[in-house]
């Protein structure tokens, strides 16, 4: 008897002993933990109560292991000021590590290869199992996109169905591409690697010029138009429904195709608000998602709905890519869909986005300078701030580098024709919540210090 609560002390003791670490910071978000056996030494107690203490914290989600290679931090809930020498990095645009379902997941893919242990052994159809689109078909219906299966297709990731819809023939005969200015870089290195002629339009807080999307819809050989209607990366923008409705109604006038890009509309609050392909009757909307931004992007999982013209053009040129999006992965997503969990998921994830928008945009009205401006969205995972004219992008951040704040230069954001040199991207999906208005503050002080700098 004795010896069970020694036991339990020194396991209780251990965990104790880590989530001090964490608190001090002595372990962060990303960081490998000790090994069972050398933390066994290190705090005189038995390889089991170290192995104990790793499962408690990991069903807390806590931590999370890798095969072979150890204990990982997954996030500190602690709230604390950066020492001087702690990154505060505004560059990365990944989801919150702290908050991803990784022991959900596993049960999923756990589930998913009982299920599927024969498929995993054949090659599957390119567009996906039938199952999990059926499973996707429901989900849809959450973010107003009614769509029977047969027109679904499951994507290694929603960049590769932008890059496979790119190289297709469309029904309409163009060539010639629209899209937003300024807009995510891997679309623009699809654009580029294809040598396509392209067509932007900038997007600004006042939203696009009406009367150019039009010219270029009517002069142009316009195939099709590209646009994240919610939470646009970089500028965090989001168009209105009245917005979205009078851009379908432009494609349907001039025979232009629209591929929504609505990898971030799951973390959308904003209950009344649609997607465009809701306002399409006609099929010329081509909805695309990823489930990058709020599960593990590592799985490279998304999804295109698409108009019946495409599907066999499209699965032939997905066959053409990678044969088919493995199986496990599309099992255990259509668990995790099946069980009720990515719904709960979300609504976390809704809130918590949607609170560090609020944070970053008051960070901005206090400290931001006046010779500079931002755009924002209300999830707060992407914002510009654009800069004086006399500072570049990369100039101030090779600056505010060794100021331990990271930021990303929007250059590579734009078009050559329609570059702009003097914008930085900012996310907070991966920023604590305090550190936001510190390193706003930082950043605004770096916009002042190079105005003032003698060249």
């Amino acid at each position: 008897m004795e010896e069970d609560k020694e036991v339990e002390r020194k396991y209780k003791e251990t965990i104790q002993e880590i989530e001090k670490r964490m608190k001090e910071g002595r372990l962060k978000p990303g960081d490998r933990l000790p090994s069972i056996r050398q933390l066994s030494k290190e705090l005189q107690c038995s390889v089991n109560t170290v192995i104990k203490a790793y499962d408690e914290l990991e069903k807390m989600h806590r931590i999370y292991s890798v095969p072979k290679s150890g204990y990982f931090m997954v996030g500190s809930n602690q709230s604390k000021s950066p020492s001087s020498l702690e990154k505060i990095d505004f560059s990365a645009a990944g989801p919150d590590l702290s908050q991803m379902p990784y022991r959900d997941f596993q049960h999923c893919m756990n589930q998913a290869i009982e299920r599927y242990k024969e498929e995993m052994f054949h090659y599957s159809e390119p567009l996906g199992l039938a199952s999990l689109r059926k499973q996707l078909s429901k989900q849809l219906q959450d973010v107003q996109v009614f769509a029977p299966p047969e027109r679904i297709c499951v994507v290694s990731g929603s960049q590769q169905a932008l890059d496979l819809l790119l190289s297709i023939p469309f029904p309409n005969g163009k060539e010639e591409i629209c899209t937003e200015q300024p807009t995510h870089p891997s679309f623009i290195q699809s654009l580029t690697n294809r040598k396509l002629l392209v067509h932007g339009i900038e997007r600004t807080k006042n939203g696009i010029d009406w009367n150019y999307l039009e010219k270029i819809f009517q002069e142009k050989d316009t195939k099709l138009f590209y646009t994240v209607s919610r939470f646009q990366n970089p500028t965090g923008y989001s168009y209105t429904n009245d917005e979205k409705k009078k851009i379908v109604e432009l494609a349907q006038k001039y025979d232009v195709y629209i591929i929504e890009d609505d990898y971030m509309g799951d973390l959308d609050t904003t209950r009344k608000a649609d997607p465009m392909y809701a306002y399409d009757p006609s099929g010329r909307v081509i909805y695309t998602k990823s489930f990058s931004k709020v599960l593990l992007p590592g799985l490279r999982l998304g999804v295109a709905v698409l108009p019946e013209a495409l599907l066999d053009s499209f699965a032939n040129a997905k066959f053409a890519a990678d044969v088919h999006t493995p199986v496990i992965t599309q099992g255990a997503l259509e668990i995790y869909l099946q069980s009720g969990m990515y719904q709960a998921h979300i609504e976390k994830l809704r809130q918590q986005y949607k609170h560090k928008g609020i944070l970053l945009r008051d960070a901005y009205e206090k400290y931001l300078p006046k010779e500079a401006s931002f755009t924002s969205g209300d999830s707060g995972f992407y914002s510009t701030i654009e800069l004086p004219k006399r500072i570049k992008g990369k100039q101030l951040v090779d600056y505010l580098f060794h100021k331990y704040v990271l930021v990303q230069d929007a250059a590579t954001m734009y078009l050559p024709t329609y570059r702009q040199e003097n914008r930085i991207r900012l996310s907070v999906s991966q920023v604590n919540d305090k550190n936001i208005p510190i390193g706003i503050e930082k950043i605004s002080q770096a916009i002042q210090e190079l105005l003032v700098k003698k060249w």
